[in-house]
């Protein structure tokens, strides 16, 4: 164990939280609109954020008073590898229409988010998803959140054991606390709620101060990283010898936020530290977890991801500390590599004589807008037919276990609701992913979700002009640099700099392997199209064969590519 050290405020928080309770339980029968700070950092361990519409924020009444912030939760759900029957999804739009905003939000980690949840309806809102056999424990805090798992649902035994695994990891890893039970599931007239004495459980991969940060896990095969492995703090990647995983390697240590102002903080992608075998999976991440519980920096909450402390360490001294944990030494990893990326938008057969449909839901946002119903083309869908869908890291929609019969049937629905085949969307547009930013994310500095549309659009007419469409160009969008839409490692990332200007970072890739670098600072939102025409115009010129855009960037470099937008 380390020596002792002086813990952030967050850490006595947690210490003395009672298990993650804290006033939540009182809070929640008073009458104020909101949490205490205190209350709203525990609230994220049990899958909920306190925030306000930043539209609202100088509304004014009759008199010219201000009104104040209008306050609401949002509500995370945990979904290990995406797996979403059709009746919980059902559960989660009636959901929204009652208790939240009316649309669903398909996360960048594989789950869903409803936004405007008023504090009234939160009890309501976790007790319903709950009985949809879902849950938003451990959505969000400082321990492991959702555990991504490669969507595509192929009936195979590799795709089979990876999704297996997913829901192994999370339920392993799921704290053990009961107040989630306490606040939210008990008894419907709320009796429970305080209770004078809470029943105090053993916590044997957490302890009492929970993990330092937040902490993801993510699984996947090298031909698909749409789960992008190498920015989770944990990375599994099956080895896959005639048909069957053998093993994983696993990568360690990515992770994506900054803050401009730290130098001391930055982006990083993970490394290969070892290759285990099926067997040894879930006891050597929770030796990677404890070391991290462990020697994690609790002091400085801008560098306690694991990413910090394998930067202090290195490798060879991380490792070593995780096979003491484990108890024996591990092997060099495998060579087995990512190889690429998948979105799987579109028809494709199952293996097993049914058909999946991937549906592009741009951003994620689910609903209904203009001529595009897709909330209530998926109600219609979903009702009629029952089928199984996945949620994949790019923000779509897999419908699976499709009989062949019912496919013209399903494509005149999602016509007559305006949604768009894959022979419609440009690639740019398809592996585009944004996060939420404003209105109803606190940390935002511009916009995000909700302008990335129209920028694609822009960006379809240049890619179009310089015949680029069959080229995969991967673009990911933020509105500050927390970095939930993963954008230092696309071909184009986006980074809300200053109200309404971006820091565009060029020459990762669309298989999320390499960072990207700054390649201009506080752009803003217009000239984004203009400032990139010239460096398509010269990847479309100089090339090399198979050369993604991402990858042109990265051969140049900063200096060459600036003397071609001169």
């Amino acid at each position: 164990m380390p020596e002792e050290v002086k813990l952030s405020k967050l850490e006595h928080l947690k210490e003395g939280s009672l298990q993650l309770r804290g006033t939540i339980p009182a809070e929640l029968q008073n009458d104020d609109p909101t949490f205490s700070a205190d209350a709203a950092q525990l609230l994220k361990h049990h899958g909920s954020y306190m925030q306000d519409d930043r539209d609202l924020r100088k509304a004014k009444n009759p008199d010219g008073t201000r009104k104040g912030k209008a306050y609401s939760c949002m509500v995370r759900t945990r979904i290990p590898g995406g797996r979403v029957t059709a009746e919980q999804f059902l559960a989660e739009l009636e959901i929204c229409d009652k208790l939240a905003n009316g649309t669903v939000r398909i996360t960048t980690r594989q789950g869903f988010q409803l936004h405007g949840v008023l504090k009234d309806n939160l009890r309501e809102t976790i007790r319903a998803i709950n009985k949809s056999k879902l849950t938003t424990l451990a959505a969000c805090g400082d321990v492991n959140r959702n555990v991504m798992c490669c969507p595509a649902p192929y009936r195979n035994a590799v795709y089979d054991e990876m999704q297996a695994l997913s829901q192994e990891l999370a339920e392993h890893f799921r704290p053990q606390t009961t107040a989630y039970f306490d606040l939210w599931l008990t008894d419907e007239d709320g009796e429970k709620i305080n209770v004078a004495e809470p029943a105090i459980v053993a916590e044997p991969i957490y302890g009492e101060l929970y993990l330092p940060r937040k902490f993801k896990m993510a699984i996947t095969v090298p031909e698909d990283n749409s789960v992008d492995i190498y920015t989770q703090d944990l990375g599994l990647l099956a080895v896959v010898e005639n048909e069957v995983i053998v093993g994983y390697n696993v990568i360690v240590g990515g992770g994506m936020g900054r803050t401009p102002s730290a130098e001391k903080t930055f982006p990083a992608v993970g490394q290969k530290m070892t290759f285990v075998t099926p067997d040894q999976v879930v006891s050597v991440a929770e030796a990677i977890v404890k070391v991290q519980r462990d020697y994690g920096n609790r002091g400085d909450r801008k560098r306690a991801r694991m990413k910090y402390l394998i930067f202090d360490w290195g490798m060879e001294r991380f490792k070593a500390k995780v096979e003491e944990y484990y108890g024996q030494p591990l092997p060099e990893p495998h060579a087995a590599d990512v190889t690429g990326v998948e979105d799987l938008i579109g028809w494709h057969e199952q293996g097993d004589g049914k058909l999946f449909l991937g549906i592009n839901i741009e951003n994620g946002r689910v609903q209904d807008k203009g001529d595009l119903r897709i909330k209530s083309a998926l109600h219609t869908l979903l009702s009629q037919y029952r089928m199984d869908t996945r949620l994949t890291a790019l923000q779509a929609i897999v419908l699976c276990d499709i009989d062949p019969a019912d496919r013209g049937d399903i494509d005149r629905i999602l016509s007559e609701h305006g949604v768009k085949s894959v022979e419609n969307l440009s690639l740019i547009r398809r592996y585009s992913i944004a996060c939420p930013a404003f209105p109803t994310c606190g940390l935002s500095i511009t916009e995000s979700e909700r302008v990335l549309p129209q920028l694609i659009d822009q960006l379809d007419g240049v890619i179009s002009e310089l015949n680029l469409e069959e080229h995969k160009i991967a673009l990911h969008m933020t509105g500050c640099p927390n970095g939930c839409a993963r954008p230092y490692t696309p071909d184009i990332g986006l980074v809300g700099r200053s109200v309404g200007k971006y820091t565009m970072f060029l020459g990762g890739n669309a298989e999320g392997t390499r960072l990207a670098f700054i390649y201009k600072d506080q752009v803003p939102l217009e000239d984004i199209p203009v400032v990139l025409k010239p460096l398509l115009t010269a990847f479309r010129e100089e090339r090399n064969e198979r050369e993604s855009f991402g990858d042109f960037c990265d051969r140049l470099g900063l200096e060459s590519l600036q003397s071609r937008a001169a």
